[in-house]
Parts: structure tokens; sequence; C-alpha cells
């Protein structure tokens, strides 16, 4: 009787923190264009001061084992690969190089500051630092943010992530080790654990992506012969799990990178040939509530759990380490993103960096990291660094979040158009009147729709179909950056269907596997054309854009007689 009392008091405070949230929902949505987290933040905050009890308790585990893993999933899943590998130099160089050179920093700078021994302020730059844009990307999405904004943003977040904690995992290490042997903890501080630390990390980071392909691939051959959405939503949830379980627990690799990498597996490659549309339909519909509802406890509880006496006594520390957190992320973001600028294209432009700075926020990672130092055992300055990162994720969630929409007003950041939206509009109705289209033939051919009904939903949809179709091209004329944009994005998916069918081809013997490295080499070559925003389509019938290389050996042969004229 006793467990189930318990167990109905815990069902109780999470139908209040819910209740909370349907409030906070409504309030949203009567407000407009106020990020949903923030308000959350914002609400959990007043539960705090109030005084109100939820016993739910926000610890460690929670975070990272069960809230965490689906987040991470989710946003790796709805991340264009493509556009992730276009931008995958600065965000690499961000998340790796820049949090530990950021980390260096705030922690050398801190232990001035704060007066805290080295290896405590390296260790609170560690838990601070990595990025947490979960709101600042729901704003985004509101304000129509360019969609390389974004995925750098949120990219550099979900690679970071991972990195911080196996940092963070290494310093802590080094803190417990010297309160075992009553080492000073400056003389842990050596070249020696440096190095030692650098190849954790290499070899943590290494081994969470190796262990998120094959887990990814695993499950993808088993979708790839299947065809049952619900089977497929349940294998795509014990991947999520299942990866940062196996690689956090039992092989001891990073939990965080390995998730990710599963889930831009799954959500790029199997999701184009290993899923049906009801699958994907059913898949990504149901990851995208997972992580509303998620990000809805994780950041309700986060307010409720802020400790708000520890933060009003340790204010001056607080204070102190807020302008240092942005100074030593802005050290970092200028900088490195003006180098991968002389190494890639395009250029991220000054106005991208001031929203990568102020848009780097710390919120979830952060509070995970401080609630697991260990309890039990004396631990130096807990309560000041427990203090500390609330109050910092405090400022970053509500201020910094706030405070976007104008950041990005100012910085005259070019927004979603009227004739951008217009354009999502009717792409949408228009794939929409293509489903509708789809399943009256597949009614009709069970026999479920008689012949009358039948030609009555086609002649409708069809006659839908036709005025989406005009009112389409007539913007696109009016809009020829809107046509280009198609263009490419519609070429980069074409281009990868061809891709696909010369490795099946390859599979099957029907092209040698040197004729097929060629093919495969040339459409590399279209694709990079397509990266830099130069389509290989032809705009002059007169004239080939791109001059493919079987049309060359076609001609030795005297065959292709366009192949000739398009060489004049």
């Amino acid at each position: 009787m006793a467990a189930e009392t318990g167990i109905a008091a815990e069902l109780i405070d999470l139908l209040a923190v819910f209740v909370i949230a349907a409030g906070v929902g409504v309030f949203v949505a009567k407000v407009g264009r106020f990020p949903y987290t923030i308000a959350l933040l914002l609400a959990g905050l007043v539960v705090s001061i109030l005084g109100i009890g939820i016993d739910i308790q926000l610890s460690h585990d929670l975070i990272l084992l069960v809230l965490l893993p689906p987040l991470l999933f989710e946003g790796a899943a709805t991340t264009d690969l493509e556009r992730f590998r276009a931008n995958l130099v600065p965000i690499i160089v961000l998340a790796v190089v820049g949090l530990i050179l950021s980390i260096l920093l705030l922690g050398w700078v801190g232990s001035y500051a704060f007066g805290f021994p080295l290896l405590i302020s390296l260790l609170f730059a560690a838990m601070i630092l990595p990025t947490d844009p979960v709101s600042v990307l729901a704003l985004f999405e509101e304000l129509g943010a360019p969609e390389r904004l974004s995925v750098l943003v949120e990219g550099e977040s979900l690679v970071n992530d991972g990195v911080g904690v196996v940092i963070f995992s290494t310093l802590l290490g080094l803190v417990l080790q010297s309160q075992e042997s009553g080492t000073n903890l400056e003389q842990l501080v050596t070249p020696s654990t440096i190095g030692q630390a650098s190849v954790d990390i290499l070899v943590s980071s290494g081994g969470g992506l190796l262990v998120g392909l094959v887990a990814g691939l695993a499950v993808y051959q088993v979708m790839y012969r299947l065809d049952d959405h619900m089977t497929e939503i349940v294998l795509t949830l014990i991947l999520a799990y299942g990866s940062f379980l196996l690689a956090e627990h039992y092989l001891h690799v990073s939990g965080v990178i390995a998730t990710v990498t599963a889930g831009l597996f799954i959500g790029n490659p199997a999701a184009e040939h290993a899923m049906s549309a009801q699958t994907k339909i059913s898949i990504f519909n149901t990851w995208e509530t997972a992580a509303f509802l998620v990000n809805t406890l994780i950041f309700l509880l986060i307010g409720a759990k802020t400790p708000i006496n520890q933060m009003v006594e340790h204010a001056p520390l607080i204070l102190t380490a807020i302008p240092l957190v942005i100074f030593a992320r802005a050290a970092v973001v200028y900088p490195i993103t003006a180098v991968t600028n002389r190494l890639t294209s395009p250029d991220i432009p000054f106005s991208y960096r001031h929203v990568m700075v102020w848009g780097g926020l710390h919120g979830s990672i952060p509070i995970a990291l401080v609630l697991g130092l260990p309890d039990g055992t004396p631990f130096p300055l807990r309560e000041e660094l427990r203090a500390m990162v609330f109050g910092v994720a405090a400022f970053s969630l509500v201020v910094q979040g706030l405070s976007m929409e104008n950041v990005m007003d100012r910085l005259d950041i070019v927004t979603r158009s009227d004739a951008e939206e217009l354009y999502e509009l009717l792409i949408g109705r228009a794939r929409a009147v293509d489903a509708a289209l789809d399943a009256a033939d597949r009614l009709h051919d069970a026999g479920d729709l008689s012949r009358t009904v039948y030609e009555d939903f086609r002649g409708e949809y069809e006659r839908e179909k036709e005025d989406l179709n005009e009112a389409i091209s007539e913007l696109l004329a009016d809009n020829p950056e809107l046509r280009r944009e198609e263009l490419l994005v519609g070429e980069r998916r074409v281009l990868k269907k061809e891709k696909s069918a010369i490795m099946d081809a390859m599979r099957t013997g029907t092209i040698s596997d040197d004729v097929g490295r060629r093919l495969l080499e040339e459409l590399d070559l279209k694709l990079d054309h397509v990266q830099t925003g130069e389509s290989t389509v032809r705009d002059d019938p007169e004239k080939e854009a791109f001059e493919e290389f079987w049309r060359a050996r076609a001609a030795e042969f005297g065959l292709g007689g366009d192949a000739e004229a398009t060489d004049d």
C-alpha cells in the first residue's frame, strides 16, 4: 500500500507539472512570440520563490539518462545532414577546439576572479560552457531565422555537449583523485595530466561516434526490411536510449556523441531509404512530441529547483561569472570563425557571429553536470559551484533568450519574408493535395471508394492542384531568389538519388567498380557545385551547364550529336 501511495504521490507531482505547463502554454499562445521554454523556466522560478512543493527530484541521472537522450536524438534526426556537412568545419572547430580553449581561458581567468583553485575553476568552466540552444532555436523557428545560422548553432551544440561531458568527467576524476590521495589540486594540473585528458577526450569521442554508427546501421538494416511504422517507432526508441547506455555505461565512451550520431543516421540515410511515407510521419511526429514533453518537464523543473537562497548568498560570484562566461565564448567564436572563413565558403558574416555568441545559451547540460557532483562526501566549493551554474544558466536562458529577437532585429539579419511564408504555405498544401490523390487512388483500387465518388475526389483535388501550381509558378516568377533556392534544394535531392542508384548498380554488378567510382566522383563534384550555390542545371538550352564525362566518351565513338554541339 505504501508503494502505491508513493507512486500516486509521484503521479500527482507530475500532473501538477503539466497543469502548470498547460497554463504557460495558454499564456504563450495568447502573448505570441514568447519562447515557450523560457516561459516554463520563469514559471518554475515563481514556484521556487513561492515555496510550492514539487517533489520530483531534478537529478544528474534523471537529466542525463532519461531526459537528455530524446532531446539529442530528436535534434540530430531533424538536422539536415547535407547542411550539417556543408558547415562541418566551423561546427567541429567551434565545438571541439573552441570549447577546449574557452574552458582553459575561463578556468585560468576564473581562478583569479573567483578565488578558486585552478582545477575547480576549470571544472566550473567545463560545466557551464557547453551550449544548449533549445530555447533560442525555438525562437529562430518563430522568427524564420536563416537556415544556415540555425544549423551552425544547433550543430555546435550537438557536438560540444558530448565533448563537454567528457572534459567534465576527466576533470571531476582529477578532483576526486586529489580528495582520496590528499594531493594539492594545483599539483594535478601538469602537462602529463593534460596530455592524458586529451587522449581520453579523443578516445571517448571517437568511441561514441563508432557506437552511434554501428547501432544506427544495425537498426537501419532492420527498418530497411520492415514496413510497420509502430514497430519502427519502438526501434528508434531502443536506438536512442540503447546507444547512449551502451556507450556511456558499458563501453565508457561518450553516450552523447553516440546518440547524436545515431540520430543523424536515422534522420537522414534511414529516412530517405528505409522509411515509407507513413513511417516518416509517425516517427518524426512521435519524437517531436517526446522532445516537447521532455523540454516541458526539464525547464519547469530547472526553474522550480533553482536554489534561490544559495544564489542570493553567492550573488557576487554569479555576477562575476556571467560576463566572464560571455567573454570566454566571444574570445573563441570571433577568431575561430575568422580562421574557418579562410578555409571554407561561404563566409560566416559578423552578424551571425554576434548571434552565435549571444545565442550560445547554457541550460540543461550544465545543470545536469553540476547536479552530478558527488553527494555524501566533502567536495570543495560544491555549494558555490551549484549556485553559479544555476545563476549563469538562469541569466543565459532568460536575459539572452528573451533579447534574441531584438538582437536579430538590430543586426538586420534577414528573416523569413512574406513571399517565403506564402511559398511554404503553397508547397505544404500542394504536398497535402498529392497525398490526398494518392490516398484516393489506393481506396479506389481497394474497392473502398465507388467510381463516382472517386471521380468526384479526383476532380476536386486536381482542380486545386492546378490552381496551386499556377500560384507557385507566378510566385517563383516574381521572386527569382525563391526559384533558385528551390532549384538548388531539388537538385541536391536528385543528385543523392543518382548516387544511390549508381551504388545499387555497383552492388548488383550491373556496372564495374571502376566505372561506378568515376560516376560517383562526378556526382560528388556536382554536389560540391550545388553546395556553393552553383546549379549544374542548364538555364540556356544551347549550352550545357555541366559537361558530364560520358558525353566526351560517347563523342569518341561518334555517338551523341547533342554532345558534339555542346562542345562548340
